[in-house]
């Protein structure tokens, strides 16, 4: 397994982040446990949920799997570096005003610990916002997020779907506060969305952060099945934006098939070339998808084939302004 600091922190994590999305709603827990289980065997020791994953009246079921999981003991806990998320309403909200989603310091400190009951731990090493909140002041979240570190109950802090300008303003508000500030950026982020490469990568790279990609596969679209519309596979809902890509998908699996790689192992790995990406978030359903995944650790992209992703996929022509302007 390959490793890499988060962002400036001095945490090291695994180049490939377990996503847990599909625990509870698609993954049952006996599966969970088999993957996560295969996870620590592989060296993968990252791990990301969100208090809002298992959805609806389910919010809170991912974590509490995790943490059921940890409770079997054997080192599980201790070997994970563990990312949860805030911002949505919960289901247990008690339909006050201050239950709705948001980051005010009522829900983070609310949230925090609903989350560390479900996970069964005292302590998460990544807290992430799972969106910007720009109703509420940079004075008020730095001041929740600092009196989390300093109980022990975090130990960094990350953001997600957050533009490159709240990035900027998040890290100016915690240097002025002689704070850390944010270690790491979630973001969607693929071969087929790559607007991030005009502002938030750069952003992230100057500013400290690490780039966690989610939805790398962009919902299945650029899997190994897209083309197939196999029934019951990811692609099988992506009908229409399979149709929309189909002449970008063809050439990708033609290049696919040259390389004897499949695409979803390349577009991983072309992620993992980045330099502003630390870790892409791989969410399997299943066992095997998890194995599977670990390959993109070895596929080697050269300048060639980089340069034929791009001619398929184009992106914005690299960071702003000079992708648009002079």
């Amino acid at each position: 397994m390959q490793y890499a600091k988060l962002g400036k922190s001095g945490m090291k994590v695994s180049r490939l982040c377990l996503g847990t999305m599909n625990f509870g709603p698609i993954t049952d827990e006996k599966e969970a446990f088999r993957i996560m289980d295969a996870a620590l065997d592989a060296g993968i020791n990252f791990f990301d949920t969100a208090n809002v994953y298992g959805w609806g009246e389910n919010s809170g079921l991912t974590e509490t799997i995790i943490g059921r999981w940890f409770k079997q003991g054997g080192g599980r806990r201790e070997k994970v570096v563990l990312a949860t998320k805030v911002y949505g309403a919960m289901s247990d909200k008690l339909d006050g005003p201050n239950d709705e989603h948001g980051l005010s310091s009522y829900i983070i400190r609310r949230h925090l610990e609903g989350s560390l009951q479900r996970l069964q731990t005292d302590h998460i090493e990544l807290y992430q916002m799972h969106h910007v909140d720009r109703s509420v002041s940079w004075d008020e979240l730095w001041s929740a997020f600092e009196l989390a570190v300093s109980q022990g109950k975090i130990g960094y802090v990350g953001s997600s779907n957050f533009a490159g300008w709240d990035i900027a303003v998040a890290q100016q508000e915690a240097k002025a506060r002689g704070f850390l500030g944010l270690v790491s950026e979630q973001h969607k982020y693929s071969l087929t969305c790559r607007l991030p490469e005009l502002e938030v990568l750069p952003a992230s790279r100057s500013l400290g952060l690490g780039v966690i990609p989610w939805s790398p596969l962009d919902g299945g679209l650029l899997g190994r099945n897209a083309l197939k519309k196999i029934e019951g596979s990811r692609s099988g809902g992506n009908a229409e934006r399979v149709e929309q890509y189909k002449s970008q998908l063809e050439a990708f699996a033609e290049l696919s098939l040259e390389l004897g790689e499949p695409q979803d192992n390349i577009a991983l790995a072309w992620l993992l070339a980045n330099p502003a990406v630390t870790a892409p978030i791989i969410g399997p359903r299943t066992l095997e998808q998890f194995e599977s995944a670990l390959r993109s650790l070895e596929v080697l992209l050269d300048e060639s084939v980089l340069k034929r992703l791009d001619e398929i996929f184009p992106g914005p022509g690299g960071a702003a302004p000079q992708a648009y302007a002079w």
